[in-house]
């Protein structure tokens, strides 16, 4: 069983902000303007403030996707119909890509 699976609440959602940081200082590297990991969940991703361009963004989701499957042994779509059909983008900042990851972590885990 992945090492995550029966985190409590608070303890999965400090965990997933740092999956989503530890996936961003991977890519960071690789970009022209990184993102500023050290705002911690107030780091821009995408959107109007965003560093990250489309290619971009689609690389931290599927890494995302691949750490959350081994971390807690679920598959996960973060970039799907739901995410781009919601008002306020989940791809915005550092925590809003977390706490959007973690809800559907567990709505896979209720599944």
């Amino acid at each position: 069983m992945p090492k995550n699976m029966r985190k409590p609440a608070a303890e999965m959602a400090r965990s997933m902000k740092e999956l989503v940081v530890q996936v961003v200082s991977e890519l960071n590297p690789s970009l022209a303007d990184p993102v500023q990991i050290d705002l911690g969940v107030e780091a821009a991703l995408y959107g109007r403030n965003g560093v990250l361009d489309s290619i971009a963004l689609v690389s931290l989701v599927v890494a995302l996707e691949q750490l959350i499957d081994e971390e807690y042994g679920v598959t996960v779509a973060l970039a799907d119909e739901r995410a781009v059909s919601q008002s306020s983008s989940p791809f915005r900042t550092v925590g809003t890509l977390a706490a959007y990851a973690e809800s559907r972590v567990q709505e896979a885990k209720r599944s």
